[in-house]
């Protein structure tokens, strides 16, 4: 695919290889991520649920609560590994660049559990 900054790679647009280089990303990330992989269960799960429910508002909102902690969760260990590639002894700017990471992700993943929560309670009471 043609690498529009560096003016690299063979030309053409490719909406299906887009697609095919997502869902890789997806499954490689649910692969060597085991939080990622539980919480994509977990999230399918209750997603089914409320879709043959027809509850689209409550369904979106789950949709969205998981997309958002899904994408911290990769960009996050993107981070890690990214800051491991560059230096692999103990270094504090490093270890202050992986928590800095590790706290956004952290808050993503509270605004989840909360929503699932009350999406699970909701449908239990």
């Amino acid at each position: 695919m043609r690498n529009k900054f560096l003016n690299t790679g063979t030309p053409g647009f490719h909406p299906l290889q887009k697609i095919r280089i997502i869902v890789g990303g997806l499954f490689s990330a649910m692969r060597y991520d085991l939080s990622v992989a539980y919480k994509v269960v977990i999230s399918a799960a209750l997603l089914a649920v409320l879709f043959f429910m027809r509850q689209w508002v409550d369904f979106l909102l789950i949709f969205v609560a998981t997309s958002v902690m899904l994408t911290a969760e990769i960009f996050n260990s993107c981070i890690e590994a990214i800051c491991d590639f560059i230096e692999t002894h103990e270094d504090e700017k490093i270890k202050l660049i992986k928590d800095m990471a590790a706290g956004g992700t952290g808050l993503c993943i509270f605004t989840w559990v909360l929503v699932v929560g009350y999406e699970v309670a909701g449908l239990l009471f």
